[in-house]
């Protein structure tokens, strides 16, 4: 609990502009509770996605949240606050691929109603087949349908690129889905 020195030094204004620079620009409540309410279930979901497991989704779903609050913030639009949490959730999630944190894939829940159980089956396993970005990219396009450069913006990749990259991960997917064995 606070005490009564850090509570007044808390509701003191700055002193000095560079006080106030130094300063991070926190969200307030409002405003981080409209931003959780729009972004969180899409964002778990490419979260679940693309690491194949909902333990590390929780994860990384909350830590990005607590970037989030902790950050300096510039002023950002809807479009671009959303990117920015997407991006976020990438980096770590990246950060933990690299750690080789994901070991076992656990079985998430299907890509379509209209698909029988072995195509779901068979989807789900070959999109955990295709590496991280392939993943990142074709969930970002598909599934969020986040544009080209909503996709450069969440992933760090250049605008131009997206186009090709998500040609081959799309053409990747579909080797896999039918068994192509040069795909692996």
């Amino acid at each position: 609990m606070p005490d009564e020195v850090q509570i007044r030094e808390a509701l003191e204004p700055p002193r000095s502009l560079d006080e106030v620079r130094e300063q991070p620009l926190r969200m307030n409540e409002v405003a981080f509770h409209a931003l959780y309410e729009q972004t969180a279930r899409p964002l778990f979901n490419y979260l679940l996605r693309v690491s194949g497991r909902r333990d590390i989704a929780e994860d990384v779903l909350q830590e990005s949240y607590c970037r989030v609050l902790s950050a300096k913030l510039p002023d950002m639009d809807e479009a671009q606050t959303r990117s920015y949490i997407f991006k976020i959730a990438t980096n770590l999630l990246r950060d933990r691929w690299r750690r080789n944190e994901e070991t076992a894939i656990e079985p998430v829940d299907a890509f379509g109603a209209t698909a029988s159980h072995v195509e779901q089956v068979v989807m789900r396993q070959a999109f955990q087949r295709l590496k991280l970005r392939e993943r990142e990219l074709l969930w970002l396009a598909y599934v969020e349908g986040a544009s080209h450069k909503e996709i450069a913006d969440s992933t760090g990749l250049k605008p131009g690129s997206i186009r090709l990259l998500l040609y081959r991960a799309r053409r990747r997917l579909a080797g896999l889905v039918r068994g192509d064995s040069r795909q692996t």
